[in-house]
């Protein structure tokens, strides 16, 4: 595992034999990185940002069956700890393209995400639903393509449930927390969350509001319309912001 986190504090040490022609494009490692873990830090250009895949399901506490794809939490969260710890990452893009999963997994990623203090941005690609939504809005600037959808609906479970009180309070506060994350980390209001989670008459089997790319904006969910080159240009922005701030501050 320490071998993963080398790319953190070192991303300007490459092995000459594994460089491509030219030495242009990614190393070995750097590709197999890529590879077992969707994630890659970059100092290629500009900055040195660190980009994170989140894809798939969001697996938690129990493995998903192995056709599934997967995003583990459990690879996510040290990564990021490794991100806002390490001196020479300037930022983190984060590529989000996810179907939900885990809701106390997502979250507690969303949670980590937030509490950063690296510039951090998010870009919805094709999907970001269910509990997708509060780690798009996690990201200190987001940014959504046209073609992508949001689905917002209320929390669900799986497997054995009890018929009593207790279950529809749990429902209710496990609601509640991703509501008031939502909230106040959009221009999304809790009342309107809310009323688009139980929303009627639009999904075939299912309550709940699909937003697109447009909507999703339009309704304070996300920031603003754009694809990558968009998200890096404002994660620049930001870095370079709190480079000014942070000279300023120094005596």
């Amino acid at each position: 595992m320490n071998d993963q986190y080398d790319a953190f504090n070192n991303p300007d040490e490459s092995d000459t034999e594994n460089n491509c022609s030219g030495g242009e494009g990614f190393s070995k490692d750097e590709l197999s990185q890529i590879e077992q873990t969707g994630t890659i830090t970059s100092a290629k250009g500009k900055h040195i940002i660190h980009c994170l895949s989140i894809i798939g399901q969001i697996e938690g506490h129990q493995e998903l069956p192995s056709p599934a794809k997967t995003t583990k939490y459990e690879h996510l969260m040290p990564q990021l700890v490794a991100v806002e710890e390490a001196e020479d990452i300037e930022g983190l893009i984060i590529l989000l393209n996810t179907v939900g999963g885990d809701v106390e997994a997502g979250l507690a990623l969303a949670e980590l995400i937030a509490g950063m203090t690296t510039p951090t941005v998010s870009l919805v690609l094709g999907g970001g639903h269910s509990i997708g939504v509060p780690l798009a809005v996690s990201a200190k600037h987001s940014f959504i393509v046209p073609s992508a959808t949001m689905t917002i609906h209320p929390v669900r479970m799986s497997g054995l449930v009890l018929g009593v009180p207790q279950t529809m309070m749990y429902f209710e506060k496990m609601q509640e927390r991703i509501t008031r994350f939502v909230a106040a980390n959009s221009r999304m209001t809790a009342e309107r969350f809310n009323e688009l989670s139980c929303r009627t008459g639009e999904l075939v089997m299912d309550i709940g509001t699909v937003l697109d790319g447009q909507q999703a904006v339009e309704e304070g969910l996300i920031d603003e319309i754009g694809s990558l080159s968009c998200a890096i240009k404002c994660l620049y922005t930001m870095i370079e912001s709190a480079g000014t701030q942070s000279n300023e501050e120094t005596p």
